[in-house]
């Protein structure tokens, strides 16, 4: 047996994190002495640690380290350490697209603050045969994972489209994390649903507000803001959800500000 600096030494485990590991029933030492308190572990426990510090590093917490060495199914154990992968994936991904705000945000303090005005126009929209795929998403800046889902079925399928199309959004309100969209293309008849993919005819919209937003997509959030306040001053009241329909974007356009996209939202007067 070893004293717990010795043991720390040889597994290179702070004395610290054994002491922690013991005190929330993670790992115990194999005696301790009734008269000294002193911690005494065994060479046979090394696997058993060996297993458990690894998981702490991967970001597993004492509870969920627990129940995996505990685990006999070395199945369920696999499942356990993939749904921790995904979960870090998920992670990586949401702080790439901080470092891309970041790295947006830089990119604009060397610039003048330019205030977009758009021209603000109603119309009524009709009702459209569509095929539609509406999942939840890691963030609004990957909708494009749906249209390239959707365009590949369609694709496969056989199926053609008029070329309209547009998304929607189903969230109460903005989320920073994972977002349930709805992306829509117009078909020229309605199919049987497969594989998540549904085919409906859409409610028209009586009235409808909308801009057309050239530029980034970068610009479509100021561009909201703008209709926003303009219904407002306007005396109208947002009905239903909004649609956000590319017009020009990166399969038919090389520059970014080149991109056309149109933002409608269906209003009524107060």
């Amino acid at each position: 047996m070893f004293k717990i600096g010795d043991f720390s030494k040889l597994i290179r485990v702070s004395v610290r994190m054994l002491r922690y590991y013991d005190e929330v029933g993670l790992f115990h030492p194999i005696r301790v002495d009734s008269f000294t308190g002193y911690r005494y572990y065994s060479a046979n426990q090394i696997e058993q640690l060996n297993l458990i510090v690894p998981l702490r590093d991967f970001g597993f917490n004492v509870a969920d380290i627990a129940i995996l060495i505990a685990e006999t199914s070395k199945k369920r154990q696999k499942e356990m350490l993939f749904e921790k992968s995904k979960e870090i994936e998920n992670e990586i991904l949401k702080q790439q697209l901080v470092l891309k705000r970041i790295d947006s945000a830089i990119k604009n303090l060397d610039k003048e603050k330019i205030n977009m005005s758009y021209n603000v126009k109603m119309k009524k929209v009709p009702s459209y045969k569509v095929i539609s795929l509406r999942q939840v998403i890691p963030a609004y800046e990957k909708e494009g994972m749906l249209w390239e889902k959707l365009g590949t079925f369609m694709k496969e399928k056989g199926i053609s489209s008029t070329g309209f199309c547009y998304a929607t959004y189903y969230d109460e309100g903005y989320k920073e994390g994972e977002v349930d969209v709805e992306v829509v293309m117009e078909v020229k008849e309605l199919l049987q649903n497969e594989e998540g993919f549904v085919f409906k005819q859409t409610e028209p919209i009586i009235q409808a507000a909308y801009v057309l937003v050239p530029g980034d997509f970068s610009n479509i959030a100021s561009a909201f803001v703008f209709l926003a306040k303009w219904i407002e001053e306007n005396g109208y009241e947002v009905c239903g959800l909004d649609r956000q329909i590319p017009i020009k974007g990166p399969w038919n356009e090389e520059n970014p500000e080149d991109y056309l996209n149109e933002i409608q939202i269906p209003v009524v007067k107060e």
